[in-house]
C-alpha cells in the first residue's frame, strides 16, 4: 500500500533530521571551542584583548544559542511529522496497533521534551552559559541542568530505536505485501495460459 511507502518516508525524514540535530549541536560547541583556541589572524587581536577563557565563553554561548533555536523549531517540526504520521497509520487500510501505539509513544515523547525538558534546559543554560566556573555558586542549577540534558538525550535515542524499528516493519510488511500481490498475479496468469493453451 502507498500510504505504508509515505509513512516510511516520514519517518526516514524524522529519523534523519534527528542525527542531523545531534551532528550540528555537536560540531557547534566543538567550532566554538576551536575558534577561541586557534583563531584566525584577523581574530587574534580581539581574543587578546577580550582574553581566551572568555572569548570561549562568548562563543560557546553563540553556539547555545543557535542549537537552543534548532532544538526547539525542530521539536515542532517533529511534532508535526508526528500527528501526520499517526492519521497515515490510523487510515491505513490494515495499519496495525503496535505500530499506532508506537508512534503514539514517539509523538508523546517529542511533547515532554518540547513543553516540559526543553523550557527548562534553555532557562538553566542561559543562566550557566556565563557563569559557570570552579568558585560559582551554581552548582545546584548545574547539576540539574545535566539532568535534564541526560533525560533529553535518553528520550531522543528511544525515540530514535523506536522509529527505526516502526520503519523496519512498515518496510517488511510493504515488501510482504509487495510478494504476495506478486505470486497471486503469477498464479492467475499461469492458470489462465493454461486455459487458453488447451493443456
Amino acid at each position: 500500500m502507498h500510504y505504508r511507502r509515505l509513512a516510511c518516508a516520514v519517518l526516514g525524514f524524522w529519523l534523519a533530521g534527528s542525527i542531523c540535530m545531534m551532528v550540528v549541536a555537536a560540531h557547534n560547541f566543538a567550532g566554538a571551542d576551536e575558534i577561541a583556541a586557534s583563531p584566525s589572524a584577523r581574530a587574534s587581536k580581539d581574543v587578546l584583548t577580550l582574553g581566551k577563557a572568555e572569548t570561549r565563553l562568548l562563543l560557546r554561548h553563540a553556539a547555545a544559542e543557535l542549537n537552543r533555536w534548532y532544538f526547539e523549531n525542530w521539536e515542532r517540526v517533529q511534532l508535526g511529522l508526528g500527528a501526520a504520521l499517526l492519521l497515515m497509520l490510523f487510515f491505513g487500510a490494515d495499519a496495525r496497533s503496535a505500530w499506532l501505539a508506537m508512534t503514539l509513544l514517539m509523538l508523546v515523547a517529542t511533547g515532554v521534551q518540547h513543553w516540559l525538558l526543553t523550557p527548562q534546559i534553555i532557562r538553566l543554560g542561559r543562566i550557566l552559559d556565563f557563569a559557570f566556573s570552579p568558585e560559582s555558586d551554581l552548582y545546584r542549577e548545574s547539576h540539574r541542568f545535566s539532568g535534564l540534558h541526560a533525560t533529553y538525550s535518553v528520550i531522543e535515542l528511544a525515540k530514535l530505536g523506536l522509529g527505526l524499528f516502526l520503519t523496519l516493519q512498515l518496510a517488511k510488511r510493504s515488501k510482504r505485501r509487495s510478494t504476495g500481490v506478486r505470486d497471486e498475479i503469477d498464479s492467475i496468469d499461469d492458470a489462465d495460459n493454461g486455459h487458453i493453451n488447451g493443456r
